[in-house]
C-alpha cells in the first residue's frame, strides 16, 4: 500500500526514556520541546495545562480549534507512563504543576481516590457518553478513550515457522509456545496492570496467579514498557518473541503505515481473539484538586468529549472514542474490531488503592521472583 503521511500532531518531548505507548515509533512525529502554540503565540486571556502520559496526541488543527473558540491556551505535560503521571500528580498535590490530567484508567483509578489528586466535575458532554464507559458514579473522573489490552501476534513469524497461532491464553503457558511470550510489568505499565487485573476478575486471584506461574516457567519475558516490549521483542520488529502484549488497534495501525507493501486480506499482525482474551481499558481525564485555572480545565474536559476530538483520537492514539455516534476510520473497521463481550475479561469489582498494590507485590513476587 502507499504509505500515507499522518497529520501533525501536538506532543511534547520529555528529557527521559518513553515506556508507554500504542503505535510503532517511526510514524511518531517530531516536536519541539514545548507546544509550538504555547512558545509563538500572542499572550491569552488565559492557559490550562494538561498533563498527560507519553502516548497522548491529538492533530494540531484540532487543539487550535479549542483555543480559537475559548481563548483558552493548552500547554501540553508529558510525565511518563500512566502510573508516572499519576505519581506526579499524588507528590504535587498542594501546589500542583497542571490543571487537567489525563491517562487514569480503571486500574489506576482507586489510586488516584486514595491520593485524592481529583476534584468532581460532571460535563454536560457526558450525555453522549454510553454509560458502559461512565467508570466513575461519583465523577471524579470523565472517560475520553477506551481501548482494548490483549495479544498481538507476529502473523508472518508463525507462517515461517510452522508453528500454530495460539487460541487461548492457556496456550501461552503451554510447551509448545515456549519462550515466545513478552508482556509488560503491571507496576509500570498500565496494559500491563490491565492483564494482571483482568486475570484475577475472570479467575479469581489464585488461579489467576497460577497462570503467571506457569508463564513464567514457560520462559515469559517482562518489559518495563509497550514500547520495550514492542519494538525490542516483538519479532515485527527483529525480536525473539512473536506474541507480545499490545492493544487490539495495532493491526490496524501496522497496516495503515506499514513501509513495505501489505496483502489487505493478510495483515502482519492479529489479534489473540478469544473468550476472555483481552481486557477493556477506559482511560479518564480529571480535574486536579488545587488548579489554577479549574474554570478552564472544565471546559477543556468538554472538549475532549466533543465530535472533533473524539474523532481525532482513532488515527491519534490508536484507541476508540467513547462518544456515540463518531465514526471509525476504515482501517480500524476492518483490523481492529472491537472485542465481542465474550472476549472481554472483567476487571474486580470494588477495587482500592492497597489492594492493586498488593496484587502488584504478589505478581512481582510470583513473575520476577519465581517465589
Amino acid at each position: 500500500m502507499t504509505r500515507t503521511t499522518p497529520p501533525q500532531r501536538v506532543r511534547v518531548q520529555v528529557p527521559f526514556p518513553v515506556t508507554e505507548g500504542r503505535f510503532p515509533m517511526r510514524f511518531r512525529p517530531l516536536l519541539p520541546l514545548l507546544v509550538l502554540a504555547a512558545l509563538c503565540s500572542p499572550a491569552l486571556a488565559q492557559r490550562v495545562v494538561l498533563m498527560t502520559h507519553d502516548s497522548f496526541a491529538v492533530s494540531r488543527d484540532v487543539l487550535d480549534a479549542f483555543t480559537e473558540a475559548t481563548g483558552i491556551e493548552v500547554v501540553l505535560l508529558q510525565a511518563g507512563d500512566a502510573g508516572s503521571a499519576l505519581n506526579r500528580a499524588a507528590l504535587t498535590r498542594a501546589r500542583p504543576v497542571a490543571d487537567v490530567l489525563f491517562g487514569v484508567d480503571e486500574g489506576l483509578l482507586a489510586r488516584a481516590r486514595a491520593a485524592d489528586v481529583f476534584e468532581p466535575y460532571r460535563s454536560p458532554e457526558l450525555a453522549a457518553v454510553a454509560p458502559a464507559y461512565r467508570v466513575a458514579a461519583d465523577d471524579l473522573a470523565t472517560p475520553v478513550t477506551v481501548g482494548f489490552v490483549g495479544f498481538n501476534l507476529d502473523r508472518g513469524w508463525f507462517e515461517a515457522t510452522g508453528t500454530p497461532l495460539p487460541t487461548s491464553l492457556a496456550d501461552l503457558a503451554d510447551p509448545r509456545w515456549a519462550g515466545l511470550t513478552v508482556v509488560t510489568d503491571p507496576a509500570t505499565s498500565s496494559p500491563g496492570l490491565s492483564l494482571l487485573l483482568g486475570t484475577i476478575g475472570a479467575w479469581g486471584e489464585d488461579a489467576a496467579f497460577d497462570w503467571w506461574a506457569a508463564l513464567r516457567a514457560n520462559g515469559l519475558a517482562v518489559r518495563a514498557g509497550w514500547s520495550d516490549a514492542y519494538y525490542a521483542d516483538f519479532t515485527r520488529y527483529a525480536g525473539d518473541r512473536p506474541i507480545v502484549l499490545s492493544y487490539a488497534s495495532s493491526p490496524a495501525a501496522e497496516v495503515l503505515f506499514s513501509e513495505e507493501p501489505v496483502d489487505p486480506d493478510a495483515p502482519p499482525t492479529v489479534n489473540l481473539r478469544c473468550s476472555g482474551c483481552s481486557v477493556r481499558q477506559v482511560e479518564t481525564a480529571g480535574v486536579l484538586q488545587g488548579a489554577a485555572n479549574p474554570d478552564a480545565a472544565r471546559e477543556l474536559i468538554d472538549f475532549l468529549l466533543q465530535e472533533p476530538f473524539q474523532a481525532d483520537v482513532p488515527l491519534s492514539m490508536f484507541v476508540y472514542p467513547v462518544r456515540d455516534g463518531v465514526a471509525l476510520p476504515e482501517a480500524f473497521e476492518r483490523y481492529a474490531d472491537v472485542p465481542a463481550s465474550e472476549e472481554l475479561m472483567p476487571l474486580p469489582k470494588d477495587l482500592d488503592g492497597a489492594t492493586v498494590d498488593a496484587w502488584i507485590a504478589r505478581w512481582t513476587e510470583v513473575v520476577l521472583g519465581g517465589r
